[in-house]
Formats: structure tokens, C-alpha cells, sequence
């Protein structure tokens, strides 16, 4: 298991250059006073009563600086080095009192147990984790007696999807671990062409995210799916509102995003 930690580690190390230069991520528009979070976590954050919040598996931590922004009081956990190089960089760019640390969320050592009361992750996060048992663990435990857990995450269906998003190719649900090799990044195509690395992932069902926080001891709150993308992330997308992505030969027919609220008792 160390393995695929560190092949995919080295994936993303190399990715945040080319992140931090896209127009994908706009960190331009970011240092401009943008808000980074999207239409579907910004109300659920701030319908959220929170002070602490752990941000889980944070890339470069735009959408955390954006939670400071908020004036809320945030910590920061990504497991590649140069993420979390350029997240701190940002905070001191823009004064935002953030706390950035390098970790991997599969352990979470150097994060203090009982200290929150929000811990958020979006987007493109549980496909890169072994067994979401000892996520859903880890983030129990981080969290005080009362806190939440908010998910937000690319739907698994989608991942079941082949290459060009078309047609079911992979198992819905988790099987063997998919073994890629990767010359692009869904931020930036032609810059990352130069990447030629690997990753390792599994797809999740929805059935299993739920047991595995059920099992955690969590408390389901709330729960919604959605027909759209709020990101262009996937190939052949178009936008039909605002920060709303659609497949164009499948429009509103397939979900493509959910939302999980989960409570510690």
C-alpha cells in the first residue's frame, strides 16, 4: 500500500506547477478577492455552525484560503510536498492565517484528534484512498463531539464510465485497483503532456462511502445527488448555467456530483 502512496504522491507533486498556471484554477481571479468554492459547497459551508474547520486532502489550498476568507479558522492537509510548498506561499501572498500541513489522510498523525468542528473535502478525493474505512475513521476522529463531516464528491457512476465518458467501461463498484499511466491533467491538457506518470485508484460505490461512515460511528444528515459538474473537468462538457457541466450526449440524464453530511454524535 506504501507503494501507491508514493506513485501517486509523484503524480501529484508534479501537477500542482501546472495547476497553480491554469486557467482551470485561476489563482489570478483567487488573489483578485474570487471566492474558489463552487455552487454546490459554498451554502452548505456556510449553513454549516463552524469555527474549526480541517480541509482533507487540500491540493494547494485555494478553496481552504478561500474558507479563511470567511473568516473561519482553518487547517490545511494535503500528502504532496509541493501542494502544500505553494499553499503556504499563497497564505503569506494574500495574510490569510491558514495552517498547512503535509500529511496523508489515510493516517493523519500530525493532525490533533477532537480539535474540529468541520471537516470538508471536495471533489476528485475518495477515488485516490485504499479503504474508506480507515478514512472515515481518521475523520471521526479528528472531529469534536457535535462536528460534521461535509463530502462533496464527483458521483462513482461516473467513474464507471470508459476514457471518453461515454459508454460503462469500469466496475461501479470498488474491485481491483485501476492502474493508469497519465500525460495530462483535467487542468491544463497541453501544458502536463510532459507529465508521463502513473496513478493508482479505485472506484467507490455510494453504497460503500455510507457504510464505511455509518461503521465509523457518523450519523447521516443529509444527502443529494446532481445532474451536473461544477467544474469542466471531464471531456466532452458543456456549460448549460453557471458552474453547471453537463455531458453533451447525455445532458441531465446520469448524476454526476453528490453531497454527504455526516455527524458525530
Amino acid at each position: 500500500m506504501e507503494d501507491y502512496i508514493d506513485v501517486n504522491r509523484k503524480t501529484w507533486d508534479q501537477k500542482v506547477g501546472v495547476h497553480v498556471e491554469s486557467e482551470f484554477y485561476n489563482v489570478k481571479g483567487f488573489l483578485s478577492g474570487e471566492n474558489s468554492l463552487r455552487k454546490i459547497e459554498l451554502p452548505l459551508v456556510q449553513s454549516i455552525a463552524a469555527k474549526d474547520i480541517l480541509h482533507s486532502q487540500c491540493h494547494f489550498g485555494l478553496d481552504t484560503l478561500s474558507l479563511a476568507r470567511m473568516g473561519l479558522n482553518v487547517t490545511g492537509v494535503d500528502f504532496s510536498d509541493e501542494a502544500i510548498i505553494k499553499a503556504k506561499a499563497l497564505a503569506e501572498q494574500t495574510d490569510l492565517p491558514v495552517n498547512f500541513v503535509c500529511d496523508d489522510v489515510m493516517k493523519l498523525i500530525k493532525i490533533p484528534n477532537n480539535a474540529f468542528d468541520l471537516v470538508f473535502t471536495t471533489y476528485g478525493v475518495l477515488g485516490w484512498l485504499h479503504d474508506l474505512k480507515i478514512w472515515a475513521q481518521n475523520m471521526y476522529s479528528k472531529l469534536r463531539s457535535g462536528g460534521t463531516l461535509l463530502l462533496v464528491e464527483f458521483h462513482p457512476y461516473v467513474w464507471s464510465l470508459d476514457d471518453e465518458f461515454k459508454v460503462p467501461h469500469y466496475d461501479y463498484f470498488k474491485s481491483e485497483a485501476i492502474v493508469e499511466n497519465v500525460e495530462f491533467t483535467y487542468a491544463d491538457v497541453e501544458k502536463a503532456k510532459a507529465l508521463n506518470t502513473q496513478t493508482v485508484t479505485w472506484n467507490h460505490s455510494i453504497s460503500e462511502v455510507y457504510q464505511a461512515l455509518k461503521n465509523a460511528g457518523f450519523q447521516i444528515a443529509d444527502f443529494n445527488e446532481y445532474d451536473f459538474s461544477p467544474y469542466p473537468c471531464f471531456p466532452n462538457v458543456m456549460e448549460r448555467a453557471d458552474q453547471e457541466f453537463v455531458f453533451e450526449h447525455l445532458k441531465s440524464q446520469i448524476p454526476m456530483a453528490y453531497h454527504i453530511q455526516a455527524v458525530k454524535p
